[in-house]
């Protein structure tokens, strides 16, 4: 099996799996209790906690909340800040390529009166400078910007927005969903709120966290992100109901080995992508490869229908994806290529090619020959219409 697939999801870590099954069988207190096995449940937290910090290169001025993945943690912040912050204005910005955790976070929030502008993006999915600066004004109570993009790869100007902000007079909070930036490339360490997943990085599905900062707003205030869960006021009363201890290990072991393999290098994703092009004629590569995370390519196979591709693919034990994972059930055309300008049939035959940490050089040269055939396969049959 080849799984290129790694921005759905990826495999866990053998010391994840070995983490997690220690704190389901041995350890499994509940850390709320006052006995040994509940405060060695509660130690273990508390160093998943510095785990998730040192991986992101954060620790010392942020506090983390684990939840039960991605999607919570960015609907925990944009609720939570605007709920917080809603006194001083009714403006959010985001952008039309965000995750539909952010963007359905946006559609519920304006049919409660919030103003919602979303930033355009040109042809490789890159911001819209210009629109970012004249959308953030004195009434923006939240800014809310992946920092990679899921189905391009694309890395957003997340290091410009706390200076618009700034500039522009804006009170309220940076958000930034890290998901697919986590373990794999520096995290914005000017961002207000960061939200990042487990299985994005080999460790357990279910498992997040926001990172929040201890630090002030523009206007400032304390960040206060009310609880999005409540009871009984775990996660120092951010986040109510019983830990998920062997999650929220898995996810800090996670973290911890990939700090410690190192940076994800792009070496993989350009020798997929030079023999794509060299292979396959007819083809666009919508990833801009050098303003990107280095584990994503995105390619339009002109002449083709990607799931078909996909399926074909599959029968060679090679596993990619047309898009997100998250919306591939949905139907309707990407969000993302759309507002990136792509035309109907380059959509119909885009593919993701997503890297993780066990792919390698044989996996890819195998990748390239397959996708090749199934190509070129599809092409002399004549069965676009």
């Amino acid at each position: 099996m080849i799984y290129l697939d790694n921005s759905a999801t990826t495999k866990q870590y053998d010391e994840v799996t070995e983490a997690m099954l220690q704190f389901m069988k041995q350890d499994f207190g509940n850390p709320s209790a006052l006995y040994q096995l509940g405060i060695d449940a509660e130690k273990a937290i508390k160093r998943a906690r510095g785990q998730v910090l040192d991986a992101a290169g954060l620790a010392g001025d942020r506090d983390v909340v684990f939840t039960s993945g991605g999607t919570e943690a960015d609907n925990m912040a944009i609720f939570g800040a605007a709920d917080s912050l809603k006194r001083l204005g009714n403006r959010i910005v985001t952008t039309a390529v965000e995750h539909p955790a952010v963007l359905e976070c946006c559609n519920r929030l304006e049919k409660q009166g919030f103003e919602i502008i979303k930033v355009g993006v040109d042809r490789q999915c890159r911001a819209d400078i210009e629109q970012l600066e004249n959308a953030i004004n004195e009434r923006t109570v939240l800014v809310t910007m992946m920092h990679v993009n899921n189905e391009v790869g694309t890395v957003m100007p997340v290091d410009r927005v706390r200076e618009i902000m700034k500039r522009n007079g804006a009170p309220g909070l940076f958000h930034c969903d890290a998901v697919q930036s986590f373990g794999k490339m520096p995290l914005p360490k000017d961002a207000d709120l960061i939200s990042i997943s487990g299985h994005k990085i080999h460790g357990p599905k279910g498992s997040g966290a926001l990172i929040i900062s201890k630090g002030r707003t523009a206007a400032g205030k304390n960040i206060n992100i009310p609880a999005y869960i409540v009871g009984g006021g775990q996660e120092s009363g951010r986040r109510s109901g019983t830990e998920n201890v062997p999650a929220i290990i898995g996810l800090g072991t996670a973290a911890e080995k990939g700090q410690k393999e190192g940076p994800f290098f792009p070496v993989l994703r350009d020798r997929l992508c030079e023999g794509l092009k060299n292979s396959i004629e007819d083809i666009e590569i919508n990833t801009p490869m050098d303003e990107s995370c280095p584990s994503v390519l995105s390619v339009s196979f002109r002449g083709t229908r990607g799931e078909v591709l996909l399926h074909t693919l599959e029968q060679d034990g090679i596993f990619v994806s047309t898009g997100s994972a998250c919306s591939s059930n949905k139907k309707g055309q990407s969000h993302v290529l759309t507002a990136m300008g792509l035309k109907d049939r380059e959509i119909e035959g885009t593919l993701r090619f997503s890297l993780g940490r066990f792919n390698t050089e044989e996996d890819i040269d195998t990748a390239i020959e397959k996708t090749a055939e199934a190509v070129k396969r599809f092409r002399r049959l004549g069965s676009f219409r």
